[in-house]
């Protein structure tokens, strides 16, 4: 597939996935309140290539044909096991240290990236991921405790989101945003259908209300994900990704009235700068 490179349209849309996620999250709390996880990943699957067909139309379901089908299966089995690793993490120690785990992520793609993709990591994107790091730890504190099983759990579901992010970036390079978001759809909605019909628990009118929120965003996220990977290196987008965590403490804020500290802001201020480096150093380059 053929995209200008271009650091700005990658940021674009990268703001377009945060702001997806999100708002989401806010959707996933209230929804969890009265359903199970199961269920409402496979309610996000199946709504989702409802939600989809308005871009399958416009090649048609021809144009869905992947040479591909092994590396679309197996990245999205991970993908999956990811996201229930991740929220069986969160049942098993505080969401602090789930947090600061999940963004040990650029750190494996990185390297991952590197390792698969021939990618290389000079000192702007080493220094974004550094502090990047250092900035979420300086969010979340996470206390110096022994290793127990869910830090385990949470740095498995990091390591995946890391493999997924990597074989996106590998589909990018035949397959369209179209064909990798259908088959992720259908993938996972396979995946999850039998483990969500054994909760299944029919949604209130208020709770359909945030699983229709939940479906859109969860398609049209990985869909701006996607185009910012046909923008730029997946050692580039990856580190915008870091931002999510004082956005999201900002939104904690502003809707639930959760206490932003002088540590969020300073950690705020590390991953910003970090990335704002890392995209000036990317974009002098190409000049």
């Amino acid at each position: 597939m053929d995209y200008q490179p271009s650091n700005t349209k990658a940021a674009f849309w990268m703001a377009g996935w945060l702001s997806a996620m999100l708002l989401m999250a806010i959707a996933g709390r209230e929804a969890t309140r009265a359903l199970d996880v199961f269920q409402i990943m496979e309610m996000r699957s199946l709504i989702g290539l409802v939600m989809l067909y308005p871009l399958i139309q416009v090649g048609g379901f021809a144009a869905l044909k992947t040479m591909r089908p092994w590396q679309h299966l197996v990245r999205n089995v991970v993908h999956y096991g990811a996201q229930f690793a991740w929220f069986l993490a969160l049942t098993l120690i505080p969401l602090a240290q789930v947090i600061s785990i999940e963004f040990t992520m650029p750190i494996w793609t990185a390297i991952l990236a590197v390792a698969f993709l021939g990618e290389r990591m000079g000192f702007w994107k080493n220094l974004a991921v550094v502090l990047g790091v250092v900035g979420v730890v300086v969010i979340v504190r996470p206390g110096a405790n022994e290793i127990v099983p869910g830090q385990l759990i949470a740095l498995a579901a990091a390591t995946g989101f890391a493999i997924s992010i990597t074989m996106v970036k590998s589909l990018t390079r035949t397959d369209s945003v179209v064909v990798i978001l259908f088959w992720m759809l259908v993938i996972q909605s396979a995946i999850g259908l039998v483990p969500a019909l054994a909760v299944w628990r029919w949604p209130s009118p208020h709770i359909w209300g945030w699983i229709l929120v939940i479906a859109f965003l969860g398609t049209y996220s990985h869909y701006c994900l996607t185009r910012a990977m046909l923008h730029a290196d997946a050692t580039v987008v990856v580190p915008m990704d870091f931002l999510r965590v004082p956005l999201a403490a900002l939104a904690g804020w502003l809707i639930y009235s959760e206490h932003v500290d002088t540590f969020t802001v300073l950690g705020a201020a590390l991953i910003l700068s970090g990335n704002l480096l890392n995209l000036k150093a990317a974009g002098g380059r190409k000049k």
